[in-house]
Protein backbone atom coordinates (compact mmCIF):
# COMPACT_ATOMS: atom_id res chain seq x y z
CA UNK A 1 0.00 0.00 0.00
CA UNK A 2 2.56 2.38 1.03
CA UNK A 3 4.35 1.83 -1.98
CA UNK A 4 1.21 2.28 -4.61
CA UNK A 5 1.25 5.75 -2.71
CA UNK A 6 5.05 6.24 -3.35
CA UNK A 7 4.55 5.54 -6.75
CA UNK A 8 1.51 8.10 -7.13
CA UNK A 9 3.18 10.80 -5.02
CA UNK A 10 6.53 10.20 -7.37
CA UNK A 11 4.30 10.69 -10.77
CA UNK A 12 2.33 13.59 -9.69
CA UNK A 13 5.65 15.47 -8.83
CA UNK A 14 6.78 14.69 -12.03
CA UNK A 15 3.68 16.24 -13.77
CA UNK A 16 3.84 19.10 -11.67
CA UNK A 17 7.24 19.55 -12.89
CA UNK A 18 6.97 18.72 -16.31
CA UNK A 19 4.02 21.60 -16.58
CA UNK A 20 5.88 24.04 -14.85
CA UNK A 21 8.78 23.89 -16.97
CA UNK A 22 6.49 23.46 -19.89
CA UNK A 23 4.52 26.55 -18.81
CA UNK A 24 7.42 28.68 -19.80
CA UNK A 25 8.16 27.45 -23.34
CA UNK A 26 8.02 29.67 -26.35
CA UNK A 27 5.23 28.69 -29.11
CA UNK A 28 5.64 29.84 -32.80
CA UNK A 29 3.48 29.39 -35.59
CA UNK A 30 4.99 27.20 -38.50
CA UNK A 31 4.70 28.86 -41.90
CA UNK A 32 3.93 26.70 -44.74
CA UNK A 33 3.20 27.11 -48.30
CA UNK A 34 0.71 24.93 -50.07
CA UNK A 35 1.19 25.64 -53.58
CA UNK A 36 -2.76 24.68 -54.74
CA UNK A 37 -4.70 26.85 -56.80
CA UNK A 38 -8.13 25.56 -55.31
CA UNK A 39 -7.21 26.18 -52.01
CA UNK A 40 -5.66 29.90 -52.47
CA UNK A 41 -8.94 30.86 -54.26
CA UNK A 42 -11.39 29.67 -51.36
CA UNK A 43 -8.51 31.84 -48.71
CA UNK A 44 -8.59 34.83 -50.89
CA UNK A 45 -11.86 34.90 -51.21
CA UNK A 46 -13.26 34.11 -47.36
CA UNK A 47 -10.22 36.90 -46.66
CA UNK A 48 -12.00 39.01 -49.04
CA UNK A 49 -15.95 38.86 -47.49
CA UNK A 50 -14.33 39.38 -44.48
CA UNK A 51 -12.55 42.22 -45.05
CA UNK A 52 -15.50 43.31 -47.17
CA UNK A 53 -18.14 42.69 -44.39
CA UNK A 54 -15.72 44.83 -41.90
CA UNK A 55 -15.38 48.01 -44.21
CA UNK A 56 -18.91 48.38 -45.89
CA UNK A 57 -21.20 46.90 -43.08
CA UNK A 58 -19.48 47.46 -39.42
CA UNK A 59 -17.21 50.47 -40.45
CA UNK A 60 -19.64 52.57 -43.03
CA UNK A 61 -22.88 51.36 -42.29
CA UNK A 62 -23.03 50.39 -38.69
CA UNK A 63 -20.16 53.30 -37.91
CA UNK A 64 -18.55 50.94 -35.07
CA UNK A 65 -16.27 54.03 -34.95
CA UNK A 66 -18.70 56.34 -32.94
CA UNK A 67 -20.10 55.98 -29.18
CA UNK A 68 -23.73 56.14 -29.59
CA UNK A 69 -26.24 57.56 -27.46
CA UNK A 70 -30.02 55.59 -28.05
CA UNK A 71 -32.00 57.18 -24.96
CA UNK A 72 -32.12 60.63 -25.56
CA UNK A 73 -34.76 63.11 -23.41
CA UNK A 74 -38.00 63.96 -25.61
CA UNK A 75 -40.58 66.20 -25.27
CA UNK A 76 -43.54 66.54 -27.43
CA UNK A 77 -46.43 69.17 -27.18
CA UNK A 78 -49.90 69.11 -30.07
CA UNK A 79 -51.73 71.33 -31.00
CA UNK A 80 -55.09 71.17 -33.70
CA UNK A 81 -56.57 73.47 -35.63
CA UNK A 82 -59.15 73.86 -38.17
CA UNK A 83 -62.79 75.14 -38.29
CA UNK A 84 -65.92 72.87 -39.90
CA UNK A 85 -69.40 73.18 -40.28
CA UNK A 86 -71.48 70.81 -39.33
CA UNK A 87 -75.19 71.81 -40.21
CA UNK A 88 -76.32 75.23 -38.66
CA UNK A 89 -73.10 74.79 -36.62
CA UNK A 90 -69.53 75.86 -36.57
CA UNK A 91 -67.18 73.52 -34.89
CA UNK A 92 -63.85 74.72 -33.73
CA UNK A 93 -60.74 72.78 -31.55
CA UNK A 94 -63.12 72.87 -28.32
CA UNK A 95 -65.76 70.76 -30.03
CA UNK A 96 -63.84 68.30 -31.65
CA UNK A 97 -59.86 67.82 -30.08
CA UNK A 98 -59.07 66.12 -26.83
CA UNK A 99 -57.18 67.02 -24.90
CA UNK A 100 -57.27 70.58 -25.55
CA UNK A 101 -53.82 71.22 -23.75
CA UNK A 102 -51.91 68.50 -26.23
CA UNK A 103 -48.80 66.22 -25.59
CA UNK A 104 -47.78 62.73 -26.66
CA UNK A 105 -51.70 61.98 -27.92
CA UNK A 106 -54.48 63.61 -29.68
CA UNK A 107 -57.52 62.88 -31.01
CA UNK A 108 -59.91 64.11 -33.35
CA UNK A 109 -63.85 63.53 -33.24
CA UNK A 110 -64.44 62.57 -36.89
CA UNK A 111 -68.27 61.30 -36.48
CA UNK A 112 -70.51 61.30 -33.37
CA UNK A 113 -73.57 59.58 -32.02
CA UNK A 114 -75.91 61.51 -29.40
CA UNK A 115 -78.21 60.68 -27.20
CA UNK A 116 -80.25 63.39 -26.14
CA UNK A 117 -82.67 63.85 -23.18
CA UNK A 118 -81.63 61.18 -20.67
CA UNK A 119 -82.42 61.26 -17.25
CA UNK A 120 -82.35 58.94 -14.39
CA UNK A 121 -85.32 56.45 -14.12
CA UNK A 122 -86.93 53.07 -15.56
CA UNK A 123 -87.03 51.78 -18.65
CA UNK A 124 -86.70 48.86 -20.66
CA UNK A 125 -83.67 46.95 -20.94
CA UNK A 126 -81.87 46.79 -24.68
CA UNK A 127 -83.31 43.60 -26.19
CA UNK A 128 -80.20 42.36 -27.40
CA UNK A 129 -78.53 42.59 -23.68
CA UNK A 130 -78.19 38.54 -22.82
CA UNK A 131 -81.53 37.55 -20.59
CA UNK A 132 -82.94 40.52 -21.01
CA UNK A 133 -86.25 39.32 -22.97
CA UNK A 134 -88.96 38.30 -21.10
CA UNK A 135 -92.90 37.17 -20.47
CA UNK A 136 -93.69 37.79 -17.13
CA UNK A 137 -92.44 39.42 -13.88
CA UNK A 138 -90.55 36.54 -12.38
CA UNK A 139 -88.18 36.40 -15.69
CA UNK A 140 -86.81 39.42 -13.94
CA UNK A 141 -84.69 39.42 -10.70
CA UNK A 142 -85.30 42.47 -8.68
CA UNK A 143 -81.95 44.21 -7.59
CA UNK A 144 -79.85 42.06 -10.54
CA UNK A 145 -77.27 44.20 -12.00
CA UNK A 146 -76.06 42.77 -15.32
CA UNK A 147 -72.60 44.01 -16.24
CA UNK A 148 -73.41 43.51 -19.99
CA UNK A 149 -76.44 45.83 -19.63
CA UNK A 150 -77.55 49.13 -19.05
CA UNK A 151 -78.21 49.23 -15.27
CA UNK A 152 -80.36 47.24 -12.46
CA UNK A 153 -83.56 45.58 -12.71
CA UNK A 154 -86.86 46.41 -10.66
CA UNK A 155 -87.87 43.12 -11.07
CA UNK A 156 -90.85 44.05 -13.79
CA UNK A 157 -91.01 42.61 -17.55
CA UNK A 158 -92.11 45.48 -19.68
CA UNK A 159 -93.09 46.64 -23.18
CA UNK A 160 -90.10 47.40 -24.90
CA UNK A 161 -91.06 51.10 -25.72
CA UNK A 162 -93.34 50.98 -29.16
CA UNK A 163 -92.63 47.18 -29.74
CA UNK A 164 -95.06 44.48 -28.96
CA UNK A 165 -92.31 42.05 -27.23
CA UNK A 166 -90.94 42.51 -23.61
CA UNK A 167 -87.69 43.12 -21.60
CA UNK A 168 -87.19 43.58 -18.01
CA UNK A 169 -87.28 47.15 -16.54
CA UNK A 170 -84.42 48.59 -15.03
CA UNK A 171 -83.09 51.59 -13.54
CA UNK A 172 -80.84 53.78 -15.16
CA UNK A 173 -80.10 56.51 -17.46
CA UNK A 174 -83.62 56.64 -19.93
CA UNK A 175 -83.84 55.98 -22.41
CA UNK A 176 -81.10 53.49 -22.95
CA UNK A 177 -78.51 54.66 -25.77
CA UNK A 178 -78.79 51.82 -28.43
CA UNK A 179 -82.69 52.30 -28.53
CA UNK A 180 -83.02 56.61 -28.92
CA UNK A 181 -79.25 57.20 -30.36
CA UNK A 182 -78.94 59.66 -33.53
CA UNK A 183 -76.16 58.84 -35.57
CA UNK A 184 -74.52 61.98 -37.06
CA UNK A 185 -72.59 62.36 -40.19
CA UNK A 186 -69.21 62.51 -40.41
CA UNK A 187 -66.84 65.53 -39.57
CA UNK A 188 -65.49 65.45 -44.06
CA UNK A 189 -63.77 68.58 -43.46
CA UNK A 190 -61.49 67.20 -40.94
CA UNK A 191 -59.25 65.39 -43.62
CA UNK A 192 -57.76 69.19 -44.00
CA UNK A 193 -57.57 69.72 -40.20
CA UNK A 194 -54.29 70.19 -39.01
CA UNK A 195 -51.68 69.02 -36.20
CA UNK A 196 -48.75 70.93 -34.89
CA UNK A 197 -46.02 68.41 -33.69
CA UNK A 198 -43.55 70.28 -31.74
CA UNK A 199 -40.45 68.15 -30.46
CA UNK A 200 -37.48 68.48 -28.81
CA UNK A 201 -35.14 66.41 -27.75
CA UNK A 202 -31.86 66.61 -25.96
CA UNK A 203 -28.70 64.25 -26.52
CA UNK A 204 -26.65 64.21 -23.01
CA UNK A 205 -23.96 62.70 -23.39
CA UNK A 206 -23.30 65.06 -26.34
CA UNK A 207 -24.75 68.16 -24.88
CA UNK A 208 -27.17 68.40 -28.43
CA UNK A 209 -30.25 69.50 -27.94
CA UNK A 210 -32.22 69.87 -31.37
CA UNK A 211 -35.56 70.59 -32.11
CA UNK A 212 -37.94 70.02 -35.39
CA UNK A 213 -38.60 73.40 -36.17
CA UNK A 214 -36.96 75.71 -38.71
CA UNK A 215 -35.09 78.49 -37.28
CA UNK A 216 -35.97 81.83 -37.83
CA UNK A 217 -34.35 85.29 -37.29
CA UNK A 218 -36.88 86.78 -35.13
CA UNK A 219 -40.58 85.42 -33.86
CA UNK A 220 -42.27 87.48 -36.44
CA UNK A 221 -41.18 85.46 -39.18
CA UNK A 222 -41.40 82.42 -37.35
CA UNK A 223 -44.95 83.22 -36.56
CA UNK A 224 -45.54 83.77 -40.24
CA UNK A 225 -43.53 80.23 -41.64
CA UNK A 226 -45.61 78.74 -39.23
CA UNK A 227 -49.49 79.86 -40.11
CA UNK A 228 -48.53 79.20 -43.79
CA UNK A 229 -46.23 75.48 -43.92
CA UNK A 230 -47.39 71.97 -44.10
CA UNK A 231 -44.88 69.51 -43.93
CA UNK A 232 -43.19 67.63 -47.24
CA UNK A 233 -40.24 65.32 -46.39
CA UNK A 234 -38.35 67.29 -48.93
CA UNK A 235 -39.73 71.11 -49.58
CA UNK A 236 -40.69 71.63 -45.73
CA UNK A 237 -39.00 69.15 -43.64
CA UNK A 238 -38.57 71.18 -40.73
CA UNK A 239 -42.43 72.29 -40.95
CA UNK A 240 -44.30 70.77 -37.85
CA UNK A 241 -47.74 71.35 -39.27
CA UNK A 242 -49.68 67.65 -40.70
CA UNK A 243 -52.77 67.84 -41.98
CA UNK A 244 -54.98 64.43 -40.67
CA UNK A 245 -55.50 63.59 -44.86
CA UNK A 246 -51.69 63.31 -45.48
CA UNK A 247 -51.41 61.49 -42.12
CA UNK A 248 -54.02 58.59 -43.33
CA UNK A 249 -52.37 58.77 -46.52
CA UNK A 250 -49.10 58.21 -45.37
CA UNK A 251 -50.53 55.76 -42.93
CA UNK A 252 -52.12 53.35 -46.06
CA UNK A 253 -55.20 54.70 -44.25
CA UNK A 254 -58.79 55.61 -45.86
CA UNK A 255 -59.94 58.73 -44.57
CA UNK A 256 -63.67 57.66 -44.98
CA UNK A 257 -63.26 54.53 -43.22
CA UNK A 258 -61.18 56.54 -40.43
CA UNK A 259 -64.79 58.23 -39.98
CA UNK A 260 -66.56 55.72 -39.59
CA UNK A 261 -64.75 53.34 -37.27
CA UNK A 262 -62.15 55.45 -35.79
CA UNK A 263 -58.44 54.85 -35.49
CA UNK A 264 -55.42 54.87 -33.95
CA UNK A 265 -52.72 55.54 -36.24
CA UNK A 266 -48.58 56.12 -34.49
CA UNK A 267 -46.57 59.19 -35.49
CA UNK A 268 -42.98 58.40 -35.12
CA UNK A 269 -40.49 60.85 -34.90
CA UNK A 270 -36.88 59.22 -35.89
CA UNK A 271 -33.81 61.52 -35.01
CA UNK A 272 -30.45 59.59 -36.47
CA UNK A 273 -27.75 62.26 -36.21
CA UNK A 274 -24.28 62.10 -36.81
CA UNK A 275 -22.50 64.38 -34.31
CA UNK A 276 -18.93 64.15 -36.48
CA UNK A 277 -20.78 66.41 -39.07
CA UNK A 278 -22.34 70.07 -37.96
CA UNK A 279 -25.23 69.68 -35.59
CA UNK A 280 -27.78 71.33 -38.24
CA UNK A 281 -27.21 68.19 -40.33
CA UNK A 282 -29.12 66.24 -37.84
CA UNK A 283 -32.72 66.63 -38.84
CA UNK A 284 -36.08 64.45 -37.60
CA UNK A 285 -37.77 61.97 -40.31
CA UNK A 286 -41.33 61.01 -40.39
CA UNK A 287 -43.28 58.14 -40.68
CA UNK A 288 -46.79 57.03 -39.69
CA UNK A 289 -48.61 53.49 -38.73
CA UNK A 290 -51.77 51.98 -37.89
CA UNK A 291 -51.36 51.10 -34.87
CA UNK A 292 -54.89 49.37 -33.44
CA UNK A 293 -55.85 46.02 -34.60
CA UNK A 294 -57.98 45.48 -37.53
CA UNK A 295 -58.60 41.62 -37.93
CA UNK A 296 -60.91 41.87 -34.93
CA UNK A 297 -63.71 43.83 -36.65
CA UNK A 298 -65.85 44.19 -33.55
CA UNK A 299 -62.94 45.49 -31.30
CA UNK A 300 -61.72 47.66 -34.13
CA UNK A 301 -61.28 51.12 -34.58
CA UNK A 302 -61.36 53.71 -31.63
CA UNK A 303 -64.64 55.68 -30.14
CA UNK A 304 -65.20 56.75 -26.40
CA UNK A 305 -67.86 58.22 -24.68
CA UNK A 306 -69.19 61.12 -22.45
CA UNK A 307 -71.96 63.45 -21.85
CA UNK A 308 -73.26 67.21 -21.75
CA UNK A 309 -74.83 67.44 -18.16
CA UNK A 310 -77.64 69.90 -17.50
CA UNK A 311 -81.03 70.92 -15.74
CA UNK A 312 -84.06 71.16 -17.59
CA UNK A 313 -87.43 71.70 -15.81
CA UNK A 314 -85.71 71.47 -12.32
CA UNK A 315 -84.49 67.34 -13.18
CA UNK A 316 -80.72 66.67 -14.05
CA UNK A 317 -80.70 65.53 -17.85
CA UNK A 318 -77.26 64.70 -19.99
CA UNK A 319 -76.45 64.53 -23.57
CA UNK A 320 -74.64 61.01 -23.81
CA UNK A 321 -71.83 61.23 -27.03
CA UNK A 322 -70.23 58.52 -28.57
CA UNK A 323 -67.69 59.82 -30.31
CA UNK A 324 -65.51 58.28 -32.99
CA UNK A 325 -62.18 59.63 -34.01
CA UNK A 326 -58.91 59.30 -35.12
CA UNK A 327 -56.41 59.28 -32.33
CA UNK A 328 -52.25 60.10 -32.67
CA UNK A 329 -49.56 58.59 -31.21
CA UNK A 330 -46.23 60.55 -31.18
CA UNK A 331 -43.43 58.20 -30.67
CA UNK A 332 -39.92 59.52 -30.66
CA UNK A 333 -36.55 57.36 -31.20
CA UNK A 334 -33.19 59.08 -31.19
CA UNK A 335 -29.82 58.16 -32.08
CA UNK A 336 -27.01 59.65 -32.05
CA UNK A 337 -23.04 59.16 -32.73
CA UNK A 338 -19.58 60.71 -32.40
CA UNK A 339 -16.41 59.22 -33.00
CA UNK A 340 -14.67 57.91 -30.21
CA UNK A 341 -10.95 56.16 -30.23
CA UNK A 342 -12.12 53.31 -27.76
CA UNK A 343 -15.10 51.61 -30.11
CA UNK A 344 -12.75 52.38 -33.08
CA UNK A 345 -9.56 50.42 -31.66
CA UNK A 346 -12.14 47.85 -30.45
CA UNK A 347 -13.31 47.28 -33.60
CA UNK A 348 -10.30 47.29 -35.59
CA UNK A 349 -8.53 44.36 -33.55
CA UNK A 350 -11.96 42.82 -33.99
CA UNK A 351 -11.77 43.54 -37.53
CA UNK A 352 -7.56 41.91 -37.85
CA UNK A 353 -8.85 38.70 -35.47
CA UNK A 354 -11.47 37.65 -37.90
CA UNK A 355 -9.35 37.45 -40.61
CA UNK A 356 -7.90 34.54 -38.83
CA UNK A 357 -10.74 32.72 -39.33
CA UNK A 358 -9.65 32.48 -43.39
CA UNK A 359 -6.88 30.50 -42.13
CA UNK A 360 -9.16 28.07 -40.42
CA UNK A 361 -11.42 27.48 -43.24
CA UNK A 362 -9.11 26.43 -45.31
CA UNK A 363 -6.56 24.37 -42.96
CA UNK A 364 -10.19 22.36 -42.10
CA UNK A 365 -10.56 22.38 -46.03
CA UNK A 366 -6.79 21.27 -46.35
CA UNK A 367 -7.01 18.50 -43.95
CA UNK A 368 -9.97 17.06 -44.58
CA UNK A 369 -10.53 16.97 -48.12
CA UNK A 370 -7.18 17.47 -49.68
CA UNK A 371 -4.78 15.61 -47.44
CA UNK A 372 -5.63 12.20 -48.15
CA UNK A 373 -2.18 10.87 -47.91
CA UNK A 374 -1.70 12.49 -44.70
CA UNK A 375 1.50 14.69 -46.50
CA UNK A 376 0.61 17.93 -45.64
CA UNK A 377 -0.64 17.11 -41.83
CA UNK A 378 3.06 15.11 -41.74
CA UNK A 379 4.32 18.84 -42.14
CA UNK A 380 1.98 21.27 -40.35
CA UNK A 381 2.29 18.85 -37.13
CA UNK A 382 5.21 18.46 -35.73
CA UNK A 383 6.48 16.00 -32.98
CA UNK A 384 9.59 17.57 -31.44
CA UNK A 385 11.52 14.86 -28.48
CA UNK A 386 13.74 15.40 -26.37
CA UNK A 387 16.43 13.47 -28.43
CA UNK A 388 16.72 14.03 -32.18
CA UNK A 389 15.82 11.73 -34.58
CA UNK A 390 17.20 10.98 -37.87
CA UNK A 391 15.17 13.21 -40.45
CA UNK A 392 12.71 11.08 -43.13
CA UNK A 393 13.48 11.63 -46.28
CA UNK A 394 10.43 12.54 -48.28
CA UNK A 395 9.26 14.02 -51.77
CA UNK A 396 8.42 17.71 -50.04
CA UNK A 397 11.64 20.23 -51.37
CA UNK A 398 13.06 22.64 -49.19
CA UNK A 399 13.07 26.35 -49.80
CA UNK A 400 15.78 27.95 -48.14
CA UNK A 401 15.87 31.55 -47.91
CA UNK A 402 18.15 34.18 -45.92
CA UNK A 403 16.81 34.63 -42.60
CA UNK A 404 14.19 31.59 -42.61
CA UNK A 405 13.16 28.16 -43.53
CA UNK A 406 9.46 27.24 -44.45
CA UNK A 407 8.28 24.44 -46.40
CA UNK A 408 6.59 25.10 -49.74
CA UNK A 409 4.02 21.77 -50.79
CA UNK A 410 3.29 21.92 -54.23
CA UNK A 411 0.75 20.53 -56.50
CA UNK A 412 3.41 17.34 -57.93
CA UNK A 413 3.36 15.82 -54.15
CA UNK A 414 1.54 12.41 -55.18
CA UNK A 415 -1.46 12.32 -52.83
Amino acid sequence: MCEVFHKFIMGLRDFLKEYFLGFWDYETPKVMVVKNRTLGVIYRSVQFLVITYFIWYVFMSQKAYQESETRPESSVYTRMTGIAVHGEDILDTVEYARPPEGGDVISAILRREVTYDQRQGTCAEYFKVPRANCTKDSDCVRGEVDFDGHGRRTGRCVKYYNHTFKTCEIQTWCPVEEYAVVREPALVEAINFTVFIRNSIHFPRFKVLRGNIKDASNKRNMHKYLSRCHYDEEKEPYCPNFRLGYIAEKARENFSELCRTGGVIGVFINWRCNLDLDPSHCKPTYSFRRLDVRKDLDNSGYYYRFAKYYSKEGVESRTLIKAYGIRLDVIVHGHAGKFSPIPTIISTVTAMTSVGICTVICDWIMLTFIDKNEVYSDRKFDEVNKKPRVPIPTELSFITTFGSNHSDLSEGVPL
